[in-house]
């Protein structure tokens, strides 16, 4: 089977007879790997070479052998024809050759840390009001979702979809309206405090959040995306109740859409859902993943297996800093025969992947490994 015919297999209410490796968030794994990973220089990404662009996409998503991999967008027409790089004596720099504008490049830090931000946020105007919430959440228009698709900025993804790479399995991202629609509209304390003292104004931002991510569902759809992975984080310091209020009924709608969209919905519940699980299966998600045991918290495939019961598809939760960058061979092939066992009880409803983001120190050879080790022991029932 292909890595695309294993996932779908997945999804289907017969399971799949092989088991298909992914890892999440692969933006992270190519960012932290570059240079391990692709012969194209680290301003690739910035340039408007298609071919430049196809080389390294290329590379990053044959480069492990996982079966599913992210659809990019391209560069656009304008950039194809207009945009430059000039290696200069004091930098890198991205040239618009049209109007003359040049931009100094910097490579992008592994692990994401610049050091000159928090990445906690704390706004010094956060909204007070639904107008204010409105000018930070400006809803598309039907000219920005169209744009992509006019100005050839697609062109790379169809070209990807058509090529040796139609056997992998296309996917998009998204966010839960409740987690991207109020992270970042107030500090953390501040946030937590409104779910008690201004409950209407986190319905609000929830509303005007999914209204938001309508649109941007059909676009990925239209772009071929075959799932949307569904990023959720810090709502398992809400209470359930909470959870129950001010999350299922935007998540049920996210979900709803993706599914009329024609896609599959994958929900990746970041911390302890040992107290929801059941709140958790009736967001309706067609899949769903969790972090691995960290934190003072524990995540057992086989136990969620067993509460699961191939109700919908299950997505594996490898350690990726104990097992999978400081585990020896012998620990992680025994982990992954574990989880892929445990998917088995889930009638073969699972696809194996990793609890969290692959971490800059775990070499790209020992993702490979894993990949490899997924397809020897998955291979069949």
């Amino acid at each position: 089977m292909t890595g695309r015919e294993k996932i779908e297999a997945a999804f289907s209410p017969q399971g799949t007879p092989e088991i298909a490796a992914v890892i999440c968030y692969e933006s992270i794994f190519f960012r932290d790997h570059y240079a391990q990973l692709t012969r194209q220089p680290w301003w690739a990404q910035h340039s408007g070479d298609l071919d430049m662009h196809l080389a390294m996409h290329r590379d990053f998503i044959r480069s492990i052998g996982q079966d599913w991999y992210r659809l990019p967008l391209g560069p656009s027409r304008y950039e194809r024809e207009n945009i430059g790089i000039e290696e200069r004596a004091d930098g890198v720099y991205r040239v618009d050759r049209r109007t003359g504008v040049a931009r100094r490049l910097q490579p992008r830090a592994v692990s994401g840390w610049d050091g000159r931000r928090l990445h906690s946020p704390n706004p010094a105007q956060p909204p007070r009001t639904r107008a204010e919430i409105d000018a930070r959440h400006p809803l598309p228009t039907r000219g920005d979702i169209e744009q992509p698709f006019q100005n050839g900025a697609t062109d790379l993804t169809r070209i990807l979809l058509e090529s040796d790479l139609r056997d992998i399995f296309p996917h998009g991202n998204t966010s839960s309206p409740l987690w991207s629609g109020c992270y970042g509209l107030w500090s953390f304390e501040e946030m937590m405090c409104k779910f008690v003292e201004e409950p209407d104004l986190i319905h609000y931002a929830c509303q005007r959040r999914l209204q938001r991510l309508l649109p941007y569902i059909e676009q990925q759809a239209r772009l071929g995306a075959r799932a949307l992975w569904i990023e959720e984080c810090m709502t398992d310091m809400i209470s359930p109740a909470a959870y129950r209020e001010f999350n299922l009924p935007y998540l049920r709608q996210i979900i709803g859409a993706i599914r009329e969209a024609g896609m599959y919905s994958i929900y990746y519940y970041c911390g302890d859902p040992s107290d929801r699980l059941d709140l958790i299966l009736a967001s309706g998600a067609d899949a769903i993943a969790l972090e691995e045991s960290k934190k003072g918290w524990r995540v057992d495939i086989e136990e969620v297996v067993d509460f699961v019961r191939g109700r919908t598809v299950l997505l594996g939760n490898l350690d990726a800093i104990h097992l999978l960058e400081c585990g020896s061979e012998e620990q992680l092939c025994a982990e992954i025969k574990r989880q892929i066992a445990a998917g088995r009880r889930n009638r073969s409803r699972f696809i194996m992947s990793v609890g969290s983001p692959i971490t800059p120190g775990t070499s790209v050879e020992r993702v490979r490994r894993y990949c490899e080790m997924v397809h020897e022991l998955g291979g069949g029932r």
